[in-house]
């Protein structure tokens, strides 16, 4: 029970920091909404080899796609505000609290993930104009993905911060990072267009996996052996990660 109201308590403090500053929240949905309006729109001629011959097809195939981005990216570069919260002695102040040191670091995950399924929403009452139709229960599914996915990643930024501690090191290692995980998942075009050698590399980045399974799922094709594929290796991926990065937190802020 401590545990939940430490955690409930930090997680409000970083929504109410949020609700301050919502221009952020928007920042962050701006690169998605230019690819949705921008990018999207040229996918029906190349991808008319694999059937798509509606806009329907097309959002089905990318808006998935999109929305692991906004995931992998709003995740992964989160750490910065942990840095920030370190450099202004905030996480030092905590050091002398009775606060779960688990709490500091899920409260600020949910978040992110509370973030990251604000902008998802927004993405995909867009795509409705454009012709997506998805079955309700299914994108609620495919949004619990997306949010374990976000709370992987941002579990992962957090530790990775506490260790660096600097944005100049923080942001070229989460750009190394990101750059293949990004292109070998698929998340632009299917990886179907992909050489044999290209797939069976992307067959070892658990994103790939995610996509597919959500894909899967906006096409409400549930029966999919990706779906609980992908839902199984971000489970498992993002179990890991909380508690490596708790153990971060554990001993990094006594």
């Amino acid at each position: 029970m401590k545990v939940a109201r430490d955690t409930w308590l930090v997680f409000a403090r970083q929504i109410q920091l949020l609700i301050r500053q919502p221009v952020w929240v928007f920042v962050g949905v701006f690169q998605p909404v230019m690819y949705l309006l921008l990018f999207a729109p040229l996918l029906k001629p190349a991808l008319s080899p694999l059937g798509v011959t509606s806009n329907e097809d097309v959002y089905r195939i990318f808006v998935p796609g999109l929305l692991v981005l906004l995931a992998l990216f709003g995740g992964l570069f989160s750490g910065f505000g942990l840095i920030a919260e370190l450099r202004a002695g905030v996480i030092e102040r905590s050091r002398v609290t009775p606060v779960s040191r688990f709490a500091l670091l899920i409260g600020r995950s949910l978040r992110d993930v509370v973030t990251l399924v604000f902008q998802a929403v927004i993405i995909t009452l867009l795509s409705l104009a454009f012709g997506l139709r998805v079955h309700l229960g299914y994108l609620l599914l495919a949004y619990l993905m997306l949010g374990l996915i976000a709370l992987m990643t941002s579990s992962i930024s957090a530790a990775v911060a506490l260790i660096v501690r600097s944005e100049d090191a923080l942001a070229p290692l989460m750009n190394t990072i990101t750059q293949p995980l990004f292109l070998l998942s698929g998340i632009l075009l299917p990886l179907t267009f992909a050489p044999v050698w290209l797939q069976r590399v992307a067959d070892w980045n658990p994103f790939s996996w995610a996509v597919d399974g959500t894909r899967a799922l906006f096409a409400s094709d549930i029966g999919n052996d990706k779906v609980w594929q992908g839902l199984l290796i971000v489970v498992v991926l993002t179990v890991l990660s909380v508690v490596w990065a708790a153990r971060k937190f554990a001993t990094s802020v006594r």
